[in-house]
Order: structure tokens, then C-alpha cells, then sequence
């Protein structure tokens, strides 16, 4: 459902009281949005109704984004009882919305998360990662504010964030982002780093690196690792 800055108490907050509701801050001039929208629709979709999606244009509502303070899109919040308890940054795959999502179902969220982390703004991730380094939700969260500057310094700076925590899908992800090269097509890029990959380890990493950025559930990404796979093997 589409929720408004008018409509966002009784949609969002009274209703969590009886159904977790999973809010995304988005805008249509948001090319990773576009991506995550639809993974969101279909696993929430499959809860038949144990979690709520409520999608925001934070264009048309500005104060439900400043209520979140969101600094970057799309951004992720599980709300349960009127408080968030959850929340990722950027266009996640299928397999982390899921265990997203499956958490809200099964009611695994035990504990409200730091309030800097449902901030989200740069200078309440780094006061918390001042207290804790290794904080994984904080060091995610800024990882990824420092990825989207598109900054070679800022992404060195992330890659150095993210080697404080142990890796999962989320880190790998957000790690290849921030090491990925920018290509206008990609798909010619791939083919010259499949030539050199069996050989030179740095073009293999940058090969699956851009693998990454086209995510696990697209289907050229399927098709280019069973290429690699040939080459290697």
C-alpha cells in the first residue's frame, strides 16, 4: 500500500500494533529502488498477510523521510508496536529481503535497534561506531552512505569499515560496490576481464566484483558465472 505523511500513524504506527509493517523509502527517479520494489512486493506478498509493506515516495512526503531521516534510498524499516526494530540500506537481493522479512514472521526481532541506527545519518553511525567498531548494522550503514558519494577516498574508507566485521552475503555485496569499477557496458567489460581471469587473480575479483553489482537474482549475472565457471574449469 502507498502510505502518505497523512496517512502514516494509522497505516504505519497503530497498525504495527497488530502486524509488523515493513516500510520503503523510495522515489521514482531511483534506479535501485526500481530494483528492490518488486523483491519487497513478492516475499512480503508470500506472508499472506503476517507483514505489511508500506511504500513511501519521499518526493511527495517529506515528512515521513525527515521522520526517518533518511539520507540515502531506498531505505528499509521494520516497525513493530510503533518502533523500528530493523532496517537496511540499498537494493538488497531476494535471499537478504527474505531473511529480512522471515524474522517479522516468525517474531525473531527481539530488541529495538540503536536509535543512531535508525537515524541513519552519518554523524549518528559514527558516533556508534566509536563506542563499538565492529558494530555490523552500524558498519553496514555507513559503508553504504559512504558508497553512494562515489568518492574513491570514501569507498577506500569503506572497504576499511567493512573489514572490521565478519563476512555475510551484506558485506560481500557492499564491499564489491565499493571496489567496482564504473563501466558504460558492462557486459563488453565482463568479457575482457573472462579472458584474463584464469590467469590474473586481480581481473577475476574485479569480474566477480561486477557480478555482484548486477546482483545475485538477475539472470545475466547467472549466465556470466557459468562463464566463468568454463573458464576456470
Amino acid at each position: 500500500m502507498d502510505v502518505t505523511d497523512a496517512t502514516f500513524e494509522a497505516e504505519v504506527i497503530i497498525r504495527s500494533g497488530q502486524t509488523p509493517v515493513v516500510v520503503d523509502l523510495w522515489a521514482p527517479w531511483c534506479g535501485p529502488c526500481k530494483q528492490l520494489g518488486p523483491i519487497l512486493e513478492k516475499v512480503i506478498g508470500e506472508t499472506n498477510g503476517k507483514v505489511v509493506l508500506a511504500k513511501v515516495n519521499v518526493d511527495e512526503n517529506p515528512g515521513i523521510a525527515q521522520a526517518f531521516q533518511a539520507q540515502s534510498i531506498p531505505a528499509v524499516h521494520a516497525i513493530v508496536d510503533g518502533k523500528p526494530v530493523d532496517s537496511f540500506l540499498g537494493a538488497q537481493g531476494e535471499e537478504t529481503v527474505r531473511q529480512f522479512v522471515s524474522k517479522l514472521v516468525a517474531g525473531a526481532v527481539e530488541d529495538p535497534i540503536d536509535p543512531r541506527i535508525a537515524a541513519g545519518d552519518e554523524a549518528s553511525l559514527r558516533s556508534l561506531l566509536e563506542e563499538e567498531v565492529d558494530h555490523l548494522e552500524g558498519v553496514l550503514a555507513l559503508a553504504g552512505l559512504l558508497i553512494e558519494r562515489d568518492d574513491e577516498g570514501d569507498k577506500a574508507e569503506a572497504l576499511a569499515l567493512l573489514e572490521r566485521v565478519p563476512q555475510n552475503p551484506d558485506v560481500r555485496h557492499l564491499a564489491a560496490l565499493a571496489r567496482a569499477e564504473a563501466v558504460e557496458d558492462i557486459d563488453s567489460r565482463l568479457n575482457e576481464l573472462l579472458a584474463q581471469a584464469k590467469e590474473d587473480d586481480e581481473a577475476r575479483q574485479a569480474f566477480i566484483d561486477l557480478l555482484e553489482v548486477l546482483g545475485s537474482d538477475n539472470p545475466k549475472a547467472t549466465e556470466w558465472r557459468r562463464k566463468l565457471a568454463s573458464a576456470l574449469y
